[in-house]
């Protein structure tokens, strides 16, 4: 019996654990290590804050995702001894493996910026990556009487990174709806040179900061948070006040990551961007928001991943020469409020183009454009997750490579 063990059971791992249970011969055992029982529909945390979706609307047993034939072991991992092809749990045990998958995924630090945890974290000084970041935002702004909102990324990658714009667009139609739109003024602060950093991006969406009235604050690189005095400041001594801070913090992978030394300084694990195979040794492969690739951090780019790593995971079996095939491929709705949304298709190579998806001239979505559509695009976007995406089941007409076809390309010239 050989053994293929997978670490994490969040999008990326359970799909693994899905797509590998139809494929890997009957003399392979699978295994899937977490120490969590229950899956977050993590693109949920979003709506949270503004009363869309509640806690129980995201959540749902692991076990009950995860195929019969794997075994799913619920423990915390202490490190992997990639040398010795061996992981340590943090109850003891070990296990061997002849073929390691690594999808932990990666989580907030906020302990990483001086001052950013204290007695004003979730009292003025909020996040929304987590769930309890999120009910407890929502907490505050149904109380909430108005100020200076700011919603801030401390720094690159994040995961979802369209997340936090989306926040933003989101904030200004619930107090508007609300009617006390004219009581809040709402700053994007990021450590980019601009909210949008694509030419065509900002070229088609720039407008929408400006007509929705939120001011941007371009390369802060923050420094420290005075949660006392309510401002944050970056390394060049400017300083941003807030009366309430909806902050994503540094986004890390899991501790275990650097505890075996196989990640860089953020613990995300050095891949090769083609084969999701590790630079670490050959029979560890990484997928999802665990790697270090230039692609974003979001669950449609795990789902393109993994099928992609399936084939290669069996290639290497097999000794099969590996497919150097990934893209980078990702699309992205961007909720605008009001029942609109963007949809964005890009990948390594191309930025995100105005066209149609996901079939050519036909649609029914159009990039780079707000639609109605489009937002049902991403509403409908939950129960494709829950019972297509994380349970290996292929998408009709969205494949794992960007396709060109229907796209405008000659606007990346912008």
């Amino acid at each position: 019996m050989k053994d293929l063990v997978i670490l994490g059971a969040g999008t990326a791992g359970t799909m693994m654990s899905n797509h590998l249970a139809k494929r890997l011969a009957k003399d392979w055992r699978i295994r899937i290590v977490d120490q969590r029982k229950i899956h977050h529909y993590q693109p949920g945390y979003l709506f949270i804050p503004f009363g869309t979706y509640k806690e129980e609307d995201i959540v749902k047993p692991i076990k009950k995702f995860i195929p019969e034939r794997a075994e799913l072991i619920q423990e915390g991992i202490l490190k992997v001894d990639k040398d010795h092809d061996r992981i340590y749990l943090e109850n003891g045990e070990t296990l061997d493996y002849d073929v390691l998958i690594i999808a932990t995924g990666t989580d907030i630090a906020p302990d990483e910026i001086d001052g950013m945890m204290g007695p004003h974290w979730h009292q003025s000084v909020f996040d929304f990556y987590t769930l309890e970041g999120a009910v407890k935002l929502h907490e505050k702004l149904e109380t909430w009487e108005g100020g200076h909102l700011v919603v801030h990324i401390t720094e690159m990658p994040i995961k979802c990174p369209v997340a936090p714009l989306e926040f933003a667009f989101l904030a200004d139609a619930y107090f508007e709806q609300r009617k006390m739109r004219n009581k809040v003024k709402i700053t994007f602060v990021t450590p980019m040179d601009g909210a949008f950093t694509k030419p065509v991006a900002s070229a088609h969406l720039g407008h929408l900061l400006k007509d929705k009235g939120i001011e941007v604050v371009p390369n802060f690189n923050i420094m420290s948070l005075d949660g006392e005095n309510k401002t944050i400041m970056d390394y060049e001594g400017k300083e941003v006040s807030y009366d309430l801070l909806v902050t994503v913090p540094t986004n890390k992978g899991a501790d275990y990551v650097e505890r075996s030394g196989l990640g860089d300084e953020l613990n995300f694990i050095p891949t090769n961007k083609g084969t999701l195979q590790s630079n670490a040794k050959e029979n560890i492969f990484v997928i999802g928001d665990a790697t270090n690739l230039p692609a974003s951090k979001a669950g449609s780019v795990a789902h393109f991943e993994g099928e992609i790593l399936l084939e290669n995971v069996i290639r290497f079996i097999e000794g099969k020469e590996l497919m150097d095939e990934f893209d980078g491929h990702a699309n992205c709705f961007i909720e605008t409020g009001h029942g609109k949304a963007l949809l964005i298709d890009f990948n390594y190579h191309h930025q995100p183009v105005s066209g149609t998806f996901p079939l050519p001239g036909v649609g029914p979505l159009n990039l780079l454009k707000e639609s109605r559509m489009n937002h049902m695009g991403k509403m409908a976007f939950k129960w494709i997750y829950w019972n297509m995406l994380i349970t290996g089941k292929h998408i009709p007409f969205v494949s794992a490579k960007m396709q060109e076809a229907g796209k405008n390309f000659e606007e990346e010239t912008v």
